[in-house]
């Protein structure tokens, strides 16, 4: 391309930037409008866009910092403009020029003033009208790299355009473009760079958000399709809920609304025979989702299901009763947690309430000494343990299964693609149950998880008290242990959590001096709490050390841990009563939503305090306030997905799960609902997109990534 030689293209490069196409999908991050007028009286509600004359230049400072200013007014008002590094306009406007002028503007120093503004002529030195005129124009405003600026990248753009334009073709169908009135695609791209309107920008960006989203479901239907090998008839795109949800795609997969459910678990069955053993009866969102895992196992295609529930909801209830089922069948079931301390928790918990069934449990991890890790390897390859419980150690490479065919997976989002991809190929494809505490927005997990059914579990086992939170400045702290010592002396354990190891952290060698676990613990053992037992855990206690204080702690012999966010999973101690975050504005919402579910989980009152700093960020004051007006996990996760974007929720921007251009699946959550539909509609009656008003799509679909959108394998 003209304009793009050795030195443009390294700075385009650096954007990510090597083709005419990748040059037209640099989408703007805004756009101006300078098809409107606005006055200088008018400098404080928008950007000013108005014809001036010239009337005077001065200049202030001395030599190197010597500035031009050049005072301007149009029919309403008088302005300076302060023209650092630009000397040159000193030649350019001389009083009495005509110009065009679009700035910001403030008021200082008895002046409407502006720094940051765009001047040009009316007209040329030699006559006529100026070519390059921006006026009554919409310009849009790219994202730029150091050298690049924005009159480069239009021009560089508007080749692009000219040189492309003729030979791009509508990626949609035909018969959505025309139901939605969308844009063709060239118009589109055209007018999403140098829209001749506002209302000519806003419909090429309907056009080419719905685009993405469109394509993002038929990424995420193919792979659906391919994994549960379904037939033109099995599309069908969730049931539950009526037509709301069909959108949505919950549910379970490829069932009308009036074929038969597999009942709740039958007499005589082992889920029946657990289930009376139970204290408790099921809460009616773990009784939903185990009849819905119950009519995906009995299907004839794999399962694929993400668990959501709060903490302390009884998500892993309802794994042991899908893993009972899979027992039943002649199978075996693996649960992976990605911690020791977890995957010991769910063993032992198993062992408590399976063994006496005659489900045979082993515990692996990568610490089994080499003589029992041998024989436990030997009976789960011989099929003699019905439930592995354990961390990485379960998809290593010596480890194999005779018969597996469920496989769990606890806080999925603590492990990668790869991670998942090798547990389940252990077993001839196994049924799939993934489980979070961490609740992701509906919108969000159709997105990320658009290719497996979601079962939530909202509701909490009955007599479960809410955790009373309170926030405190660190200057009160004092309020707090005094608080904690009652709940001590009442019998009852606490926690004490801390952003940091020790004190010789990269944070407070930077001079944030933050509270840290190790001296603190010192400290409360000393001077605040001397009186009563407490043991410090963080990552760096080796795994045999952990056990022995969790053990204490949960035998109650331990009445205070001071620990790091190591904590937030994986702790269940019913006795404890006190939960208490030091520095809480560095923890995100969801790890403060974790660490509070910790208490709570008994029948005795609990509480959370949210120790922050005395000066806070207005992000720190919007969290903290959220943790002080919300206790439902899901209204928590929506408004984290507010406040950080969808591209930090769920690990997506970190595993490279989703790329998009324009689109944002949370605030275009109803144009990602209607593209889900119209996806899956059309793979329903096309699964292999073979007639020929899909030949479009699949051509799209045959390059490596369709344009705009980027979606790895999960």
């Amino acid at each position: 391309m003209r304009g793009a030689g050795p030195a443009v293209a390294a700075l385009l490069a650096r954007l990510g930037i090597r083709t005419v196409s990748g040059l037209l999908r640099h989408y703007p991050r805004d756009w101006e409008d300078r098809s409107r007028h606005v006055p200088l009286k008018d400098w404080n509600s928008s950007p000013v866009c108005t014809e001036v004359t010239v009337l005077a230049h001065d200049w202030f400072g001395f030599g190197r910092t010597k500035t031009l200013k050049i005072y301007v007014e149009d029919e309403t008002a008088r302005a300076c403009l302060v023209c650092f590094n630009r000397p040159f306009l000193q030649r350019q406007l001389p009083p009495g020029a005509r110009c065009r002028l679009y700035g910001q503007f403030y008021y200082k120093f008895g002046d409407i003033q502006s720094t940051a503004f765009d001047i040009e002529p009316i007209a040329r030195p030699s006559g006529g009208d100026n070519p390059g005129s921006t006026a009554g124009r919409i310009l849009p405003l790219y994202p730029l790299t150091e050298g690049l600026t924005q009159n480069a990248l239009r021009k560089l753009t508007r080749l692009a355009l000219d040189k492309a334009i003729p030979s791009i073709k509508n990626e949609l169908p035909d018969n959505i473009i025309t139901r939605d009135a969308l844009l063709h695609k060239a118009d589109a791209i055209r007018a999403i760079h140098f829209p001749t309107t506002l209302e000519e920008l806003a419909n090429a960006k309907r056009t080419l958000i719905y685009e993405e989203l469109f394509y993002l479901e038929i990424i995420i239907g193919k792979r659906a399709g391919r994994r549960r090998g379904m037939g033109n008839r099995e599309w069908g795109v969730g049931n539950r809920g009526g037509e709301g949800n069909r959108e949505w795609g919950v549910g379970n997969r490829g069932r009308s609304s009036n074929s038969p459910h597999s009942p709740l678990p039958t007499p005589h069955s082992l889920q029946h025979r657990l289930l009376e053993r139970l204290p408790f009866a099921l809460t009616p969102g773990q009784a939903a989702a185990v009849e819905e895992i119950n009519a995906d196992m009995d299907s004839p295609y794999p399962m694929a299901r993400l668990i959501q529930g709060d903490v302390g909801s009884g998500k892993t209830l309802v794994s042991f009763l899908a893993a009972l089922k899979a027992v039943q069948g002649g199978g075996q079931a693996a649960l992976l947690a990605p911690t020791e301390l977890l995957a010991r928790q769910h063993a032992e918990n198993a062992a408590a309430l399976l063994e006496p069934l005659g489900i045979r449990i082993a515990f692996l991890t990568g610490n089994l000494k080499s003589s029992g890790r041998a024989q436990l390897l030997k009976a789960l390859a011989a099929g003699e343990i019905d439930i592995a419980a354990g961390t990485h150690a379960l998809f290593s490479q010596d480890v194999a299964y005779r018969n597996l065919r469920l496989v769990i997976v606890d806080e999925q989002h603590r492990f990668g693609v790869l991670q998942r991809q090798a547990i389940m190929e252990k077993g001839a494809t196994p049924d799939l149950i993934m489980m979070s505490a961490t609740p992701i927005p509906r919108s969000l997990a159709l997105t990320v998880f658009g290719d497996l059914d979601v079962s939530e579990i909202r509701d909490l086992p009955p007599g479960r008290k809410t955790v009373k939170t309170h926030l405190k400045m660190q200057s009160n702290a004092k309020e707090v242990y005094d608080f904690v010592r009652r709940e001590l002396a009442a019998g009852h354990q606490a926690y004490f959590v801390y952003p940091l190891i020790d004190g010789e952290s990269e944070a407070n060698l930077a001079g944030l001096n933050l509270k840290d676990a190790v001296s603190m613990s010192e400290r409360l053992a000393r001077e605040v709490f001397p009186g009563f037992p407490l043991a410090l855990l963080h990552s760096k206690v080796d795994d045999d050390e952990k056990r022995r204080i969790m053990d204490a702690f949960r035998r109650g012999e331990v009445k205070i841990l001071a620990a790091t966010s190591v904590v937030e999973v994986g702790v269940d101690v019913p006795n404890a009563t006190c939960m208490v975050v030091e520095h809480a504005e560095r923890f995100g919402l969801s790890a403060l939503h974790q660490l509070r579910g910790r208490v709570g989980r008994g029948q005795a009152q609990s509480y959370c305090f949210l120790v922050y700093a005395d000066k806070l960020t207005d992000d720190g004051k919007t969290r903290l306030k959220v943790m002080l007006e919300n206790s439902d996990g899901f209204v928590i996760a929506e408004e984290d997905l507010k406040l950080r974007g969808p591209g930090q929720i769920a690990g997506i921007e970190q595993s490279g799960y989703l790329k998009l251009g324009l689109s944002d699946p949370v605030r275009d959550a109803g144009e990602l609902a209607r593209a889900r539909a119209d996806a899956f509609a059309l793979l329903e009656a096309d699964p292999e997109l073979q007639r020929a008003e899909n030949l479009r799509v699949a051509e799209v679909m045959s390059r490596a990534t369709p344009f705009g959108v980027e979606l790895s394998s999960f």
